[in-house]
């Protein structure tokens, strides 16, 4: 592994922060990789690192029974999984799943608090960002009780695609029925439709976004209503 503060600054968290303030604060993180599948944290454990992605994906997963999971809100680039520390709690309440590869900045949860001490700036890009994904996951309970699957799936899509900035990803369709807390026939269906459509093609596990326009227009209002609120808080 390669130590953070060679590693260019891709976190919008971090690349808030000074100069100054984000070299201190990547001194102390270590770059690692995020494959497919890793589980960072189960539910009701303690955290022991926060993560900082560069690229890929981490689902954030609330379990719904003793086989069962929904997706509640996603983290990329934009913001940091173990949040939770910031409110002082140091017990995950949710699954943090890699969805989609890539590299991510990891500190311990020493080092953390430390850091969330001596800087204010940290302190309140978080803030933030953790008022972005609380909307974003109050948005994905009334998405899900109240949207039909399709539109919810081109949703899921496009949220993901800015998130991994590519437009081709694995992912199979008994995770994506976890993901939407759907039958996987259902999943089928749905994504029949957008691939008969030309929107997207799957095949093997692997979905190519086909027209970000096409899923764009189709897509519920829900994408768009996070969206504004995260560029407002983020960017």
């Amino acid at each position: 592994m390669s130590t953070a503060k060679y590693a260019p600054v891709a976190n919008s968290v971090l690349r808030a922060l000074s100069r100054q303030e984000s070299q201190r604060l990547l001194a102390s993180c270590k770059q690692v990789s995020l494959t497919y599948g890793d589980i960072l944290c189960e539910p009701g454990e303690q955290i022991r690192h926060v993560y900082f992605p560069d690229n890929g994906l981490i689902s954030l997963l609330t379990p719904v029974s003793d086989h069962a999971s929904v997706e509640v809100g996603l983290v990329g680039s934009e913001g940091m999984a173990g949040i939770s520390l910031l409110l002082g709690i140091n017990v995950s309440p949710v699954r943090a799943l890699v969805q989609g590869s890539g590299t991510a900045m990891r500190m311990n949860v020493a080092s953390f608090r430390n850091e969330i001490k001596r800087s204010p700036a940290l302190q309140r890009s978080l803030n933030h960002y953790l008022y972005a994904l609380m909307v974003q996951v109050a948005q994905t309970a009334a998405c899900n009780r109240h949207h039909l699957l399709g539109a919810r799936l081109a949703r899921w899509l496009l949220m993901t695609h800015d998130r991994i900035g590519s437009n081709k990803f694995y992912l199979t369709q008994e995770f994506l029925a976890h993901m939407l807390g759907v039958r996987r026939a259902g999943v089928t269906r749905a994504a029949g439709v957008l691939q008969k459509n030309k929107l997207i093609h799957y095949s093997r596990g692997t979905i190519t976004i086909l027209s970000r326009k096409g899923l764009e227009r189709i897509s519920c209002g829900c994408y768009r209503a996070v969206n504004e609120i995260c560029d407002r808080m983020l960017g």
